[in-house]
């Protein structure tokens, strides 16, 4: 028995199947690529599902990890450390925000701006509880982010799921304002929805819903699980509708690979909370901290974001000129380095026939190809991908 071979039998035997696993095994990375047990090599444009945002081995991240291992990799945090408080400073400096609250994940991030949002709801207005949330949405599979993340396949067999959550559509500000109650105290969006297919909010949608939030004294939650920390352009995505809210979720790429999310909040959501109210084991050490500075370091720099806007405009051209030949495509969107392709059938076999080709896509529904590629990719790689694409994809050569 081949090690790759091997390698799937165990995880056959020994994990909980919640995951459809790719045909290959990966062993190793470098830069924007992925290689499988027999060599092959993969240009990566999933980045670990918007993870790897400076690619693999980047030297900077090696090298923090192996000096702060070398010196403390946990402890409780019931202790002070300097990586975790530098950490928070530079997320406060580069934001809205006031306070950080650390954990590990993109949906501990939202269970945390959830019971947040309760807490400070109760402190200003009595028995004020439900959040808003959009159709499309996706927040995580934890038992309160996933009432607030309106799929079937997600919900069904966990019902009942936590009461207190209105779905309005998105995009659409007449259906949240009629979702308000005297019981609401917080909206929660994506600026750019990921999983639901990369759909961005529009401005005009985002700053109703700050205004609406001002007017009825309402918590704005923005999810930026994935849209944040440079992948659509700017370092957060708010910033290009010209907004401020008040609670933002943050997690994928924030520590170069490793374990972590966040809630960023206002003074105001921060005064509500008290010792005890909320916490974590492992959130923030100093291992993962030491590397989170250096992607915050990174991806905050003008130039850096600058690149993503360039490549991703280059990339966008592509895609749209593609299409043009491809009547199986109906529709490209995206901003910054997050894209979708949308098709007329059934992506899955397109992520394969990728595969097959040493191309690694994933999808965002059963008919969208997404694209969340390393933030660090060049024309060579656009240009290469979508060569591959090309071929991939049934219709006229561009």
């Amino acid at each position: 028995m081949n090690s790759e071979q091997a390698v799937i039998e165990r995880d056959q035997k020994y994990v909980v199947p919640t995951y459809k696993r790719s045909s290959f095994v990966v062993d190793h990375g470098e830069g924007v690529y992925l290689y499988d047990t027999s060599g092959k090599r993969y240009l990566d444009f999933v980045a670990g599902i918007a993870v790897n945002a400076l690619g693999y081995g980047d030297p900077e991240i090696l090298a923090a990890i192996e000096q702060q291992a070398r010196r403390l990799i946990h402890v409780s945090n019931l202790y002070l450390t300097e990586p975790q408080t530098v950490l928070a400073e530079m997320l406060v400096q580069n934001s809205f925000a006031d306070k950080v609250f650390f954990c590990n994940s993109g949906a501990e991030a939202n269970e945390a701006a959830i019971k947040f949002a309760r807490k400070w709801g109760r402190r200003n207005g009595g028995d004020r509880y439900e959040i808003i949330a959009f159709s499309g949405a996706f927040h995580g599979r934890t038992m309160g982010a996933l009432a607030a993340t309106p799929r079937e396949h997600y919900q069904a067999p966990y019902r009942p799921l936590l009461p207190g959550v209105v779905i309005a559509e998105y995009n659409n500000l007449a259906s949240a304002r009629a979702a308000v109650s005297e019981r609401t105290c917080a909206i929660i969006v994506e600026p750019i929805e990921g999983e639901g297919g990369i759909l961005p909010a529009t401005a005009e949608f985002l700053q109703g819903l700050r205004e609406l939030c001002n007017e009825r004294h309402l918590l704005l939650i923005c999810d930026e699980v994935q849209c944040g920390l440079g992948r659509s352009g700017t370092l957060w995505a708010y910033e290009q509708s010209g907004i401020k809210p008040d609670v933002m979720t943050i997690a994928k790429p924030l520590a170069g690979g490793l374990p972590m999310g966040a809630t960023l909040v206002t003074e105001d959501v921060a005064s509500a909370i008290a010792q005890g109210d909320h916490g974590s084991t492992f959130a923030a050490g100093p291992l993962v901290s030491s590397v989170a500075q250096v992607v915050m370091r990174r991806v905050s720099q003008p130039s850096f974001l600058a690149h993503v806007r360039e490549v991703g405009e280059y990339l966008g051209a592509g895609l749209r000129r593609l299409a043009q030949h491809k009547p199986i495509v109906s529709e490209v969107r995206g901003r910054g380095l997050m894209w979708a392709i949308e098709l007329t059938e059934d992506a899955a076999p397109y992520v394969t026939k990728g595969y097959e080709q040493g191309v690694i896509m994933t999808m965002a529904g059963q008919k969208v190809l997404r694209l969340l590629p390393p933030l660090v990719i060049q024309r060579q790689h656009v240009d290469d991908f979508l060569a591959v694409l090309d071929g991939v994809l049934p219709g006229g050569a561009e």
